[in-house]
């Protein structure tokens, strides 16, 4: 009988990249996958180490995991970037983990998990810089995959770990790339959501320039794709020619994902991006120019935020109005520039910060949605949600909706609808960040 193994996935969507490439690895290498841990010989839980929140969940995981080896598994291994960046602590003190492997293994899964079937508990992190690519089992709808264009990071901003964990910024050739996604598209994908810790840098370590909408180009060309999506594009690489991409290319939706993490100059200054407020206002101009939707996420509470700080980045938000935006109060991480920082702010002020700015991104988002019924969008189904007599009904999503993060349509249809097609939905109401329409004949 072949050795089972379950796979427990946290953290972005770059990470579910990975665990879907291990997974894909596990396979051809003889292994069952199996979706209930329960069944599992092997439950393998790939981390995430980018916050202290996501490690305390990867830990509380794993100890749960570990509570199998009283039923059928026998082993329980840790991946990812918990394993990359806290490898000999976590060996050295959670031994309900047998095996703790870093985020340049994922090739060498397979004789990991027979060497520590075999009993052997062994650390596995080397900081070779490779990149994790290949086929992959999808875990998202079959109509909709992340494809990571890029791993590591740059920047460094003073609040993130992730050049730390990730290392420095590598792009996978586009040839690759692009070869990948007809397989995807083989598979039946329409969507494909481009992700790297930096989308817009992508190609410069390669071809000494970006090469995104380039790379956009080339794989709207694929027969089959619908929509491509990007996201996390910084905006001071935000080209002319990126934008009249996004704009122009008609399999490319008119939305973006930018995180901005504030507007007010000094904060920017202090977490080492390289925008201003005014570049950003500059940036966000032409988009709207475009009707180009934009998600974004900014940071509550960094060292130096004042009420002042947060009264702007609300008039930024009441003024430009974007359709998905996430609020999350800073945390102080050991290791990264900004927790050496002066004028940290109280946990509970980060909080009641990251009440306020929702509270006025409920009202824009109100506003949008108000607009928005009478019109008719695009939508992809993605799932259906049972018959109430007289409609069929569905779950959906228009273009400015990345699965699972920003919101969705609820669609009703009298007739019965393919899941993982697109059809027209006429918006004929909202609720909180949601919209309700019917299918058009």
């Amino acid at each position: 009988m072949k050795t089972k193994v379950g796979v427990v996935s946290l953290g972005c969507d770059k990470n579910r990249v990975d665990t879907e490439v291990m997974l894909a690895n596990l396979q051809r290498g003889g292994y069952e996958i199996v979706s209930d841990p329960k069944n599992a010989d092997v439950i393998i839980v790939n981390t995430c180490a980018f916050l202290e929140s996501a490690r305390k969940e990867a830990i509380e995981t794993v100890l749960e995991m570990a509570g199998y080896k009283s039923g059928k598994c026998k082993k329980v291994i840790v991946t990812g970037c918990l394993g990359q960046k806290f490898g000999k602590e976590l060996y050295d003190e959670l031994f309900e983990a047998d095996a703790i492997v870093g985020t340049y293994e994922y090739d060498n899964i397979c004789q990991i998990v027979e060497s520590t079937l075999n009993g052997e508990r062994k650390l596995y992190n080397n900081c070779n810089n490779g990149l994790t690519f290949g086929s992959r089992i999808l875990t998202t709808a079959p109509h909709t995959a992340y494809l990571k264009i890029a791993d590591g990071c740059d920047n460094f901003c003073t609040y993130c770990l992730i050049p730390y964990i990730r290392g420095r910024y590598r792009s996978v050739p586009k040839e690759q790339i692009v070869l990948h996604a007809r397989e995807l598209v083989a598979q039946g994908v329409k969507e494909l959501i481009l992700v790297a810790q930096d989308t817009t840098r992508y190609g410069m370590d390669l071809y000494s320039e970006a090469k995104l909408a380039e790379l956009v180009e080339e794989l709207s060309q694929i027969e089959g794709v619908h929509w491509i999506r990007l996201l996390y594009c910084y905006p001071e690489l935000m080209s002319e020619k990126l934008i009249e991409t996004i704009a122009t290319n008609p399999k490319t939706v008119n939305y973006v994902d930018i995180p901005l993490q504030h507007v007010n100059d000094v904060l920017l200054k202090k977490m080492n991006r390289r925008s201003d407020g005014a570049s950003i206002r500059t940036l966000f101009d032409k988009l709207a120019s475009k009707q180009i939707e934009v998600r974004s996420t900014f940071i509550c509470g960094f060292p130096f935020e004042t009420e002042e700080t947060v009264a702007e980045l609300k008039r930024f938000l009441l003024q430009y109005k974007l359709r998905n935006v996430g609020f999350f109060a800073y945390s102080r991480e050991e290791g990264t520039a900004a927790a050496k920082f002066d004028c940290q702010v109280a946990e509970r002020t980060k909080q009641k910060y990251v009440k306020q700015l929702y509270k006025t991104q409920y009202a824009v988002v109100e506003q949008l949605n108000a607009a928005d019924i009478g019109k008719t969008y695009e939508c992809i189904i993605d799932r259906y949600d049972g018959f109430d007599g007289k409609y069929h009904l569905y779950r959906g999503r228009t273009y400015f909706m990345t699965p699972e993060i920003d919101g969705c349509v609820s669609v009703a249809s009298r007739k019965a609808l393919n899941v993982g097609s697109f059809y027209n939905v006429l918006i004929n109401g909202a609720q909180e960040y949601d919209l309700i329409g019917e299918v058009t004949e």
